[in-house]
């Protein structure tokens, strides 16, 4: 037994705003899980990151937000789509709260290899320190480490969402790598001096 083919994103689309429900229904189903996490991961709250989900696909399926299928893929141009709306959303915080600078501190590994739920509890804690320290990295480092490393991007796919040029791509992800390295060494120091 064979599997149809998948439906494309842009015959979806096409359905959708010839008004069938269930091509917008497919295409929430398949892009509302990497765009929630992404915008999950950017701003750190659950709630604040359903809005800009529920504002992206409101905003497809009322049609003011117009997708180019020449100019690259869906899950591309909604996670443009969510970080103009999180950059939106943060812009008067940003005016009155200084963005704290990384320490000097060299990288460190994070590494366990105890056997089962204690495994399980560590690697938690340790998913749980790489969120808040993406969440203390400057915004212009977070969006490109958070597409990069787990989305899956490519820098030409990173530098269409962020509307960047792929060199600075590379330098945002390297210094937001770095700064990201450490603030989970400062932690890990911290969190063993303890």
């Amino acid at each position: 037994m064979t599997t149809p083919p998948a439906i494309s994103d842009v015959d979806l689309l096409r359905q959708m705003r010839a008004g069938e429900a269930s091509a917008f229904a497919a295409l929430y189903r398949r892009h509302q899980g990497p765009l929630f996490r992404f915008a999950l991961l950017r701003c750190g709250s659950a709630d604040t990151a359903a809005d800009i989900v529920q504002e992206a696909f409101m905003g497809l399926l009322t049609g003011r937000l117009q997708f180019d299928p020449l100019r690259g893929l869906l899950q591309h141009f909604l996670f443009g789509v969510a970080r103009n709306l999180i950059l939106k959303h943060e812009e008067p915080r940003l005016r009155h709260v200084p963005l704290p600078e990384p320490d000097d501190d060299d990288s460190a590994e994070l590494a366990c290899d105890a056997p089962g739920p204690l495994t399980r509890l560590l690697d938690n804690e340790a998913a749980e320190e790489v969120r808040r320290a993406l969440s203390l990295l400057a915004p212009h480092y977070r969006d490109v480490v958070i597409l990069y490393e787990m989305h899956d991007l490519s820098y030409a796919e990173i530098a269409q969402v962020c509307q960047l040029d792929i060199g600075t791509v590379r330098s945002r992800l390297s210094r937001g790598r770095d700064a990201l390295a450490k603030r989970l060494a400062a932690h890990r120091f911290t969190a063993q001096a303890v």
